[in-house]
């Protein structure tokens, strides 16, 4: 794996990438409230935590390393290829951060090296 200093990040998230946060928000909160969190992670700036407390603070499981998305990430990971910023909600009802879009990266990030 490279250094931890290796992983590259995109300034910004690609596009496709806010369907796919709409898709899942919608899972968990009504409509109109889905549409308003992607229209406010659109007009977000970039900010770094690290991978260990956004697992810390979204209660998920690390996915293996022999899911195929994560095994994909983590080739671009050793590959210098640019990741897409995870898109993070803040669910501060229940306690927790809601992991829009990202999912699988995080897992590769973490199993890279969790304090990136």
């Amino acid at each position: 794996m490279p250094k931890p200093e290796s992983i590259a990040w995109l300034k910004t998230s690609e596009d496709d990438n806010y369907p796919r946060a709409l898709s899942y928000l919608r899972l968990i909160y009504p409509e109109r409230t889905a549409a308003k969190l992607v229209a406010r992670l659109r007009r977000a700036k970039v900010v770094e935590f690290q991978a260990k407390d956004i697992f810390r603070a979204s209660q998920l499981s690390l996915l293996g390393v022999s899911n195929s998305h994560v095994k994909k990430s983590q080739k671009k990971i050793r590959e210098g290829v640019h990741l897409s910023p995870l898109l993070l909600v803040r669910d501060t009802a229940h306690g927790k951060v809601v992991i829009a879009d990202g999912y699988h990266r995080l897992c590769a990030i973490y199993q890279t090296h969790e304090d990136i």
